[in-house]
């Protein structure tokens, strides 16, 4: 008696039940972290979800986007599509911490990533050790 036809019906429909299996949602910025239950008032408006990382020193005194000198000692940042002059609360995923920023310069320029803070926005919500973080971009 030959098990070959029996073991590869099996093992046809292992696969095919494996692609019947659910995952939790994911947000398309950050696969695989499930959707956290907005804790916004009403007015809120979130604008953006992903990862956040920081720029500063060398960056210091050189031209923005905007035409200004990058301060990295204030509440600034880098979005891509925001008009300059926007101001935004930027919150920390994990930690709820948040920070006012206003945009003044287009960024940022790594995949992946939603915001770049200046150095000062970082370390007021505690992003300069990480280096990058899930946030939440809010409409301030």
């Amino acid at each position: 008696m030959s098990f070959k036809p029996a073991l590869t019906l099996m093992l046809a429909t292992v696969l095919w039940l494996g692609g019947c299996a659910t995952r939790a949602p994911s947000t398309p910025d950050m696969p695989g972290l499930p959707d956290a239950p907005s804790a916004e008032p009403q007015g809120q408006a979130e604008i953006d979800r992903g990862m956040a990382s920081w720029y500063g020193e060398r960056f210091h005194g050189r031209r923005t986007a905007s035409g200004e000198a990058f301060d990295m000692n204030a509440m600034t940042a880098a979005h891509r599509t925001l008009p300059f002059g926007t101001q935004v609360r930027v919150r920390h995923v994990r930690t709820g911490q948040e920070v006012r920023v206003r945009i003044n310069d287009r960024g940022p320029h790594v995949r992946g990533r939603v915001i770049d803070l200046s150095r000062a926005a970082a370390a007021s919500i505690g992003l300069l050790q990480s280096g990058v973080a899930p946030v939440v971009v809010l409409a301030d």
